[in-house]
């Protein structure tokens, strides 16, 4: 059963602003330690970033389709194609996290593991405003 804030639009907005503003700024932080010759430092600070993604934001997808989702549809059965395509938004993440996971081990902080970065931001943040308008938006349904 999901709780309450998943179910408010300005709660649940607040959890994934507040999510993606921590990415942002996170991201940026890798950025500037590379920008400063700190390839060492940015290196481990890029391996927290991708811990804050799994941790945070894909333990928040994760939340949402272990409960919200299903919630949602059983509510209005109308919301299925919503869910799926917001399902598979989530997928992406994913599998963009276990792709910047595999660069790091293997190829450690490149221009190729901070693109992936940045269009993980993207993605979530489409995804988040997506999210919102179709569940949540009350005037919509």
């Amino acid at each position: 059963m999901p709780g309450p804030a998943l179910k408010q639009l300005h709660a649940h907005h607040a959890i994934h602003q507040g999510a993606l503003t921590g990415a942002i700024q996170k991201t940026d932080e890798v950025k500037r330690l590379l920008k400063a010759g700190e390839g060492e430092v940015a290196k481990m600070a890029a391996d927290h970033l991708l811990e804050y993604w799994e941790t945070r934001i894909i333990a928040h997808a994760d939340a949402e389709e272990d409960g919200f989702y299903q919630e949602m549809v059983g509510l209005h059965p109308e919301l299925e194609r919503a869910v799926i395509q917001l399902t598979r938004d989530h997928d992406l993440m994913r599998t963009m996290a276990k792709d910047i996971k595999r660069m790091l081990t293997e190829e450690g902080l490149t221009p190729d593991v901070m693109q992936q970065f940045e269009a993980l931001i993207v993605v979530d943040d489409i995804h988040s405003r997506d999210e919102e308008r179709l569940l949540l938006d009350e005037p919509n349904r």
